[in-house]
């Protein structure tokens, strides 16, 4: 397993297209105080020993000496040594959650879909001894994590979950609750649930029937509806509202209804997700009543730090940068 164990510097990645700007800027700038000395094309005639592609040379190599030395400081390891033995009471958990576009929509602060990953966030701070898996869906499903007892990896996931990850809009709910059925292991004495977290706009069909399949294999079905009856519209990234091709604005109203016999044919519990925090407690005391089982977790209890081979890097750009010499040699 690869991780950075100072992951909070990696923020200080932002300098590198900041000191690009300025140095387009400043070189920029300098041209244009060179034009009022004289003509440009005569005054490169006049000082054939100065090279610009040079100076973008040697500003590239640093650039990329900026990037290793962030990577550096945020200290790369690499996972060396598994306790694979380590057997815990807990119980699996698969989270589906839906990220098409109407999950942007905010009648929830701060919306749908940043509400539901502060959501699970909170139910993975709670978790201990079990296992967690992360579905995304739109119009297509795909499996984001694995079923792991590393919440530390789970929660890096979640950040990074956007509508975007899924080209195919629309909400196939039946497609996700199936890839969650196949996602957990195959242990029989383990309490296994799937928490689904929707608006509930289903355009594909099937899902109830996923329920029940999942019922009939011991996997109870929670389904967290998240938004208002009263609907909202949803903001898009250009500051627009999202219209149909019609040009109508098109608004997005929680479908209950649909939620609750998802969750009855699943045999577990419909939680309205609102802007308080009432839906934490039912959905932790729910998942609370499922039977815990053995689990064998892997976890790495040693890593070995890689910033070495990008210390050698660093020395060996540094070097060429300075034998790299912005004017031009003469052979």
């Amino acid at each position: 397993m690869f991780r950075f164990d100072n992951p909070i510097y990696l923020w200080l990645l932002l300098l590198i297209p900041l000191s690009a700007i300025i140095y387009s800027y400043s070189v920029r700038k300098r041209k244009q105080r060179m034009k009022k000395f004289g003509n440009p094309e005569l005054m490169r005639q006049l000082s054939p020993m100065i090279s610009q592609r040079r100076g973008w040379v040697k500003f590239a190599l640093a650039e990329l000496v900026l990037f290793l030395l962030v990577l550096i400081i945020a200290r790369p390891q690499v996972g060396s040594k598994l306790a694979t033995n380590r057997q815990r009471e807990g119980i699996e958990t698969i989270i589906a959650l839906d990220i098409s576009n109407s999950m942007l929509a905010e009648d929830v602060v701060p919306s749908r879909l940043e509400k539901s990953k502060l959501l699970v966030e909170n139910l993975m701070d709670k978790f201990s001894e079990d296992k967690i898996g992360l579905i995304v869906f739109a119009g297509d499903a795909f499996v984001q994590l694995p079923i792991t007892s590393d919440y530390v990896s789970a929660k890096m996931f979640l950040d990074n979950i956007n509508p975007s990850l899924i080209g195919t809009q629309g909400t196939d709910i039946g497609k996700a609750l199936q890839l969650s059925i196949n996602s957990f292991t195959p242990k029989s004495k383990v309490g296994k649930a799937i928490i689904l977290i929707t608006d509930g706009e289903d355009n594909e069909g099937g899902a109830e029937e996923m329920a029940r399949q999942a019922q009939s294999k011991g996997v109870k079905v929670f389904v967290l509806g998240v938004g208002s009856k009263e609907g909202a519209t949803i903001p898009m990234s250009d500051g627009e509202e999202l219209k149909k091709s019609s040009g109508e604005i098109v608004k997005t109203h929680l479908n209950e209804d649909m939620c609750k016999q998802i969750a009855a044919a699943g045999h577990g519990v419909y939680v309205h997700v609102s802007n308080s925090n009432a839906a934490d407690a039912v959905l932790g005391r729910e998942l609370g009543k499922l039977q815990k089982g053995k689990i064998n977790n892997v976890i790495y209890s040693d890593f070995d730090e890689q910033f070495q081979a990008l210390a050698l890097l660093v020395a060996i750009l540094l070097i060429v940068d300075v034998l790299v010499l912005e004017r031009k040699k003469r052979w």
